[in-house]
């Protein structure tokens, strides 16, 4: 069976997504920081969903990395995951760089860093898929959490890109933007309980997005009608809104 990918494979919609390809017969490569946490996620898919599955060692923001972590792995995935991202501190960005630094390189830089050696691994052997977590929030820049919107906004585009360089060579891109989501990275945040989704169901609208060949997907399927609302707002009355 093919081996799927899950770079960020620590964050609560990465795990979620491990499963449900598991269970769709991948093995499944967990990579992440301090690897030695996500054997134990390994095991259990393996036991689970009875598949090979394995932890790797990957760190997003050591750039120069990037090409030994994935000439390292034995049996190249048919696909790819990149489920990292860092919400960050947009109060502390606005006046600490290394902080705007650090939201920037990971939601962006790194994902770029690594996404562009495994496409051109797929590109040559025309075949395979990418899927990367981006966010609504990168569809339009709001005070709340635009150092975080723009890196997102940037991954969008770099996939649009991307998904139009490969169509020839038959590897599809996916690009993911979920609305809110109740993970660890959003815990202790106020957000509306009747617009948050869980790490299932963000999984099944991402496993069913690729299944379908979609370009890009929603999540949850709601999002896509809040944003067109929030994009067609002119810009003279949005930029007066607390948003």
């Amino acid at each position: 069976m093919p081996w799927f990918l899950v770079l960020g494979a620590k964050s609560d919609i990465a795990r979620a997504s491990a499963r449900r390809f598991a269970g769709q017969g991948f093995n499944i490569y967990l990579a992440g920081r301090g690897h030695k946490e996500l054997e134990e996620d390994a095991a259990d898919l393996a036991i689970r969903y009875k598949i090979n599955a394995k932890s790797l060692e990957f760190d997003a923001l050591d750039f120069k990395s990037h090409p030994g972590f994935y000439e390292s792995i034995t049996e190249k995935p048919l696909g790819v995951l990149c489920a990292v991202g860092h919400l960050g501190d947009q109060k502390k960005a606005e006046g600490d760089f290394e902080e705007a630094q650090k939201i920037m390189e990971t939601n962006y830089t790194g994902c770029v860093s690594i996404l562009n050696i495994i496409a051109a691994d797929l590109e040559k052997r025309k075949e395979g898929f990418i899927i990367a977590i981006s966010s609504v929030a990168g569809d339009r820049g709001r005070q709340s959490n635009y150092m975080y919107g723009s890196a997102k906004a940037g991954l969008s585009a770099y996939l649009s890109g991307l998904r139009n360089r490969l169509s020839p060579s038959n590897v599809s891109v996916l690009t993911v933007k979920p609305g809110f989501v109740a993970t660890r990275m959003t815990r202790g945040l106020d957000l509306p309980k009747a617009l948050l989704a869980s790490p299932e169901q963000v999984a099944e609208d991402i496993f069913r997005a690729w299944k379908k060949g979609k370009n890009i997907v929603y999540t949850r399927w709601y999002w896509k009608f809040i944003m067109a609302v929030i994009n067609n707002i002119p810009e003279r009355i949005f930029k007066r809104m607390k948003l």
